[in-house]
């Protein structure tokens, strides 16, 4: 499979890349160097994917970040070097514990241990097994992103052969890797431990046994088996499953891996993969750690627990640019990701979509919006932020976009969801995130004695600016009266109105929010809000 081409970007693009620093080009460099030095013709990419639940947010920013490298190395080589990114599942892993987000754990029960695409799905027929859903999820997601990639099963790997020759040499070599695994274990751990994991013949399940002997000339190995016999298979041909440490050091040798990222959880088994890659005769890929997610409360996001954001979640309440965004951020912190996080994402990502506009082309390979988009950036018009239409959703009541179309149109003169698809697109999102997520957790107070006088004060002379879609005179206005009721720090009147008019915490530049409601609109709410009507919606 080819790439995508990269788009038609000015020759100096490839020129600035030499010295660009932002994080993707710093990990690409180092990738320029490993085939420079080893004469690879290829660059091979790949992210890995346990599909033990259902594909979770850090799962795609595995591949959206590894796609920026294979982006940032492209330019790099100017694309003469071809390069692959193969996004690689885990699904003849045996299914340890049932998921918390399935219908049925009972009926999941009796395949415990059982190779995930063994186990049946617990939500449709439509696919042949548990691991067979997840991995259609995870593809469906990629897909929709326009990723370019190859999709890998371990379940047809293994059975298919193409880790048969890997698979041998490590029988050949199993002392080498047991000597690498059995002192990172705990003495009882120790006397159980290998590297192979037979698939049982009687129950289909994957056995964490000892091995009764390896056999490196015939490539077997003999065990005990669940009714008690001893039992002889091959290594080959699907029989076993490797343990996932030495599992990510064969697959790496067997399928020649220039560069893979990790999760931190993975830091300190790097290592132990790297030795066992170079045991079993292949070079260890260069490697990227990132910190991990973590939900509202600031636990680890799982896939079987179900927690955090899911990949439909983020997509029913912004674009897949906003997440790409947030997935370029910062990737070594580690950063809560809860649906208080889109907003702000949302309303950075136009904000670096509007600074690119006027950059010169290193300050370009800066910009987040140059690696979110892969080079091929757009110049949406999008003049209102995401923040500001929220808050025009609560304040006109807007079930659905139509409502704020009439004051956008009114701001924007005669603009609508046809000349500007970009704004009906995020008023959408708005009206959706609102209503399903502040909505139901808005809070209004009544205004302070200094608040109110402020307040009426506003009122009045917002009857000056009537029909006004002067979003700075608006503004300056409302500093004025601000400071002229004394509020120190000037901060503290701007919170009273998020509070009291919008029933917020915090909101948008409030000169902005008037011209787009409009100021009659914004005098009555004022007014409500004085006469205690806001407490009682």
């Amino acid at each position: 499979m080819s790439p995508a081409p990269l788009p038609a970007l000015d020759p100096a693009f490839f020129d600035a890349a030499q010295t660009a620093r932002a994080w993707p080009f710093e990990e690409a460099k180092k990738l320029v160097k490993r085939l420079e030095k080893s004469g690879k013709g290829e660059a091979l990419f790949e992210t890995g994917y346990g599909p033990s639940g259902l594909p979770h947010i850090g799962t795609f920013g595995e591949v959206a970040r590894t796609t920026m490298v294979r982006t940032a190395f492209r330019l790099l080589t100017r694309d003469q070097i071809p390069t692959r990114l193969i996004c690689f599942s885990d699904d003849l892993d045996g299914m340890r514990k049932i998921p918390e987000n399935v219908p049925s754990r009972e009926a999941m029960e009796p395949h415990l241990q059982k190779p995930l695409t063994a186990v049946p799905d617990p939500w449709t027929n439509e696919y042949p097994s548990f691991g067979n859903h997840n991995n259609a999820m995870l593809r469906r997601f990629l897909d929709t992103f326009g990723f370019d990639y190859e999709f890998a099963s371990a379940t047809e790997y293994y059975r298919s052969g193409k880790f048969d020759a890997v698979l041998l040499r490590a029988a050949e070599r199993f002392d080498d890797i047991m000597k690498v695994m059995l002192p990172t274990l705990g003495a009882e751990r120790q006397a159980t431990y290998s590297p192979f994991l037979p698939i049982s013949p009687i129950s289909g399940r994957v056995l964490y046994v000892p091995m009764k002997e390896v056999d490196a000339k015939n490539g077997t190995i003999t065990f005990t088996d669940e009714d008690g016999r001893d039992t002889t298979v091959p290594v080959t041909g699907g029989h076993v499953k490797m343990q996932w440490k030495p599992d990510f050091g064969m697959r790496w040798a067997a399928l020649g891996v220039d560069f893979e990222m990790f999760g931190k959880d993975h830091q300190t088994n790097a290592p132990i993969y790297d030795k066992i890659c170079e045991i079993l005769g292949g070079k260890a890929p260069e490697h990227y750690v990132y910190e991990l997610f973590l939900d509202s409360e600031g636990q680890k996001i799982s896939k079987s627990k179900g927690n955090g954001l899911t990949i439909d979640e983020w997509l029913t309440y912004a674009s897949n640019d906003s997440l790409g965004l947030y997935m370029f951020q910062k990737p070594r912190t580690a950063k809560r990701l809860h649906f208080d996080v889109i907003p702000r994402a949302v309303d950075e990502y136009y904000a670096f979509i509007a600074a690119y506009q006027n950059q010169d082309v290193a300050a370009r390979l800066e910009n987040p919006v140059f690696h979110v988009h892969y080079g091929a950036v757009p110049n949406p018009e999008v003049p209102v932020s995401f923040a500001l239409l929220l808050n025009l959703v609560a304040t006109a009541n807007a079930e659905d976009t139509k409502v704020l179309w009439g004051f956008i149109s009114r701001y924007l003169h005669g603009a609508t969801a046809e000349t500007h698809p970009e704004i009906d697109r995020l008023a959408g999102y708005a009206v959706r995130y609102f209503n399903d997520k502040v909505k139901p957790n808005k809070v209004y107070r009544a205004p302070t004695d200094q608040e109110r006088a402020a307040l009426q004060d506003l009122y009045d002379r917002l009857a000056e600016y009537e029909g006004s879609t002067d979003g700075t005179a608006l503004q300056d206005l409302v500093y004025e009266i601000g400071n002229a009721h004394k509020f120190e720090p000037l901060r503290d009147w701007f919170k009273a109105i998020y509070q009291v008019l919008l029933g917020e915490d915090q909101g948008p530049r409030f000169g902005s929010f008037i011209a787009l409601f409009g100021v009659a609109e914004t005098r009555k709410l004022i007014a409500d809000a004085l006469a205690g009507k806001l407490l009682k919606a």
